[in-house]
Parts: structure tokens; C-alpha cells; sequence
């Protein structure tokens, strides 16, 4: 039998190698074209303006702008999956109705 610490390295290592099947490999020109974006100039500004009226550095007013960005992106994962079960529910007792 495989120990416990073994099985989560292999599974960790199978989680990769899947992610690397998916991973575009254009990603240096993609993350060029990003970074020379007039969305990241704009990002750049914002991290400046929010840097100066907190009175934080500029690192951690780019953490504070990443972070807050990820939670709304989070936020409305976890909305639209509820809404997806709430939908399957619906289906679901609709269909034991019917039965």
C-alpha cells in the first residue's frame, strides 16, 4: 500500500501535468501584450493614486488592488456555481414531481 505522503505527491504531480496540458503556449506573448496594455498603464496609475491616499507603499497598494480584484472574481464564481445548483435543484424537484 502507498503511504499517505507518497499518494499526495503523485496526485500533486498528476494535478500538474494537467495544467500543463491546458497551459497556451503563447503565454510570453500573451503576458507581453498584457504588460505593453493601456489597461496596465491605467493599473499603474491606479496603484500610484492608491498608494498616496492610503499612505501605503506602492507594492502594497498593488497586493490591496490584485487582492481586491480576486475576490470579486471569487465572489462571482461562488455566485454563478449557486446559481447553477439552485437551477439543478429546481430541475430536480420539478422532476420528482412529475414522477
Amino acid at each position: 500500500m502507498i503511504e499517505n505522503h507518497e499518494s499526495i505527491q503523485l496526485i500533486n504531480t498528476a494535478i500538474i501535468k494537467g495544467k500543463e496540458k491546458r497551459i497556451d503556449a503563447t503565454y510570453e506573448d500573451r503576458l507581453n501584450k498584457a504588460c505593453n496594455s493601456t489597461a496596465i498603464k491605467v493599473i499603474s496609475n491606479a496603484i500610484s493614486e492608491l498608494a498616496a491616499t492610503d499612505g501605503i507603499s506602492n507594492d502594497q497598494a498593488a497586493i490591496k488592488i490584485v487582492e481586491t480584484i480576486k475576490e470579486l472574481d471569487q465572489v462571482w464564481n461562488d455566485y454563478v456555481l449557486m446559481e447553477g445548483i439552485n437551477n439543478i435543484k429546481r430541475m430536480l424537484k420539478n422532476d420528482q414531481k412529475h414522477h
